[in-house]
């Protein structure tokens, strides 16, 4: 076998909690594991940086109850199905893999676990640690999965694109097949070099696309890859316009847009104009500020417009005690003191930002797609859970549950599975020539973001998004073109994939002329 090639049960691309749970699910049934992360540090995922906390079993709690919340939040576009999966297996998988199998110490109260409330649910159910819930999660997983010595994990790689016999394969009669993946081309960073990862199974837990708007939560790799991919092998995608904006991120000039977690709402902070004057009642007399978060964002959005200011304040202090602050978000006061801002003191200046995408990559209730041997789980795909806009924390239990699930479908499926013919698969050429020039990819990617945040936000018409379409249809063409006479890079790669994922979410946008959930038309 060449030495550019790697075969393997299953190739698992990305590292946050679906694709780290999905790996040492397979690894523990004794399968042969890939897992790949863009980053050095494998922690380096949106869930790490996930502060609220997860779902798990409130009071006075049901799974009906909880069903009715999603339902809600969603808009009622949610997959009933997947609602109820959720539902039913989250608050168990919760208990019985992440506390008794992973140790996650959640932070408690009187010897019970701590429950906060959190924007559109009916009860407190939400445990965490701290204002880091997501770190702890990843800590324990990348504990996990490195004393696994049958999962190979390949840090500072990229995938280039996903493998499909009907495009990739020697044979150019598997033209006439069902489209199917077989595995990835994958681009070792350090080297420079590009190896053919042959699966029976791949599943993409590549995270969210955040990244290509001006202003969002997601760390650097939030590119949209996985969408693009698959989105250019023919997977059916869904839900794309739903692009849901967190209420509060850091707003400092010198700052990253860094979240302020929802849980410092369910607290009881307020959010207030210059002057201190709460507005949030004259939105949504009913919750306030524990709207649902595109209530939430646009009710913001507006105020900054009436008011004409880029943003607007987070008052911590004159309804939590300094005592419940600094023990309930000691990260949150560590990182605005950073930037002069004492939360115990002072009021923080927030503003929304692009945070989560509820629509992705279709999956069925075991995050199989319409292409055979793929699955995709956690944010790049669309289980229907989210519907038009998604309720707090159901992010983390999402990823959890469908990484559970295709795990078992997985196992059930590869012992029977025949590995495609690596001989058929050609070795990586590259034909560029040329080094790609950085100040052009970085000239590219900020229009990108320009575009999608003016004119594919909060508030979108059919103007914007007409004008939106052609002037990312115009890059895109641009792109490919410098895409193809360049060398791989992961930054190109990022940039290939965030102007396909734009296009994408702007065309849903385009299409779907009427208001729902976080996707919200003024025409």
């Amino acid at each position: 076998m060449a030495n550019d090639c790697i075969i393997t049960d299953v190739l698992v691309i990305g590292s946050g909690i679906s694709g780290s749970t999905t790996a040492l699910k397979l690894s523990e049934a004794e399968l042969n594991v890939v897992l790949i992360s863009r980053a050095e540090n494998i922690c380096e995922t949106n869930t790490y940086y996930a502060q609220g906390g997860i779902i798990y079993k409130g009071e006075n709690d049901s799974r009906k109850l909880l069903e009715n919340d999603i339902l809600n939040a969603g808009d009622h576009h949610c997959n009933p199905k997947a609602v109820k999966i959720l539902a039913s297996e989250g608050p168990e998988l919760v208990e019985k893999f992440l506390i008794d199998h992973l140790d996650i110490q959640f932070d408690t109260q009187n010897g019970k676990l701590s429950l906060v409330a959190e924007g559109g649910h009916s009860v407190p159910r939400i445990i965490h640690t701290t204002d880091a819930t997501g770190k702890a999660i990843q800590n324990a997983l990348c504990k996990a999965i490195s004393r696994q010595a049958n999962i190979q994990i390949l840090k500072s790689h990229t995938v280039i694109d996903l493998l499909a016999p009907h495009h990739h394969s020697i044979d150019r009669l598997q033209v006439y097949q069902h489209r199917s993946c077989v595995g990835a081309y994958v681009l070792d960073q350090k080297n420079m070099t590009v190896k053919r990862i042959i699966a029976r199974k791949t599943i993409l837990a590549s995270g969210g696309l955040g990244q290509i708007f001006l202003r969002t939560t997601n760390p650097a790799g939030a590119r949209g890859d996985g969408l693009a991919m698959a989105n250019r092998m023919g997977a059916r995608v869904l839900n794309n316009q739903f692009i849901q904006f967190h209420p509060t991120t850091f707003f400092h000039s010198q700052a990253p847009h860094f979240l302020i977690s929802e849980a410092v709402r369910g607290e009881g902070a307020r959010l207030v104009d210059r002057q201190g004057n709460t507005f949030m009642h004259k939105y949504d007399p009913k919750w306030q500020d524990l709207a649902p978060r595109d209530i939430v964002s646009r009710s913001i959005h507006q105020e900054m417009l009436d008011q004409g200011v880029d943003h607007v304040y987070l008052d911590l202090v004159s309804y939590i005690s300094v005592r419940k602050i600094r023990q309930h978000f000691p990260n949150i006061y560590k990182q605005c003191l950073e930037y002069g801002i004492d939360i115990t003191t002072q009021l923080v200046p927030v503003v929304p930002a692009a945070h989560y995408a509820c629509g992705g990559v279709w999956v069925d209730e075991w995050g199989l797609s319409t292409i055979s041997n793929l699955y995709a789980v956690g944010e790049v795909s669309c289980t229907g859970v989210h519907g038009a806009n998604r309720l707090a924390s159901t992010s983390l239990l999402e990823g959890l549950v469908w990484a559970n699930r295709a795990a078992h479908h997985i196992c059930r499926q590869t012992s029977r599975q025949k590995l495609h013919n690596p001989d058929d698969i050609p070795p990586w050429e590259d034909i560029g020539k040329f080094e790609p020039d950085p100040a052009l990819i970085s000239q590219d990617m900020s229009y990108i973001k320009h575009i999608m945040w003016n004119y594919v936000g909060l508030i979108r018409n059919r103007w914007r998004l007409e004008r939106a379409m052609r002037e990312l249809r115009n890059l895109e063409s641009e792109i490919e073109r410098f895409y193809r006479r360049s060398r791989v890079t992961d930054s190109l790669i990022g940039l290939r994939n965030a102007v396909r994922s734009a296009i994408i979410i702007t065309s849903a946008a385009w299409e779907n002329k009427k208001s729902m959930g976080c996707h919200y038309r003024e025409d």
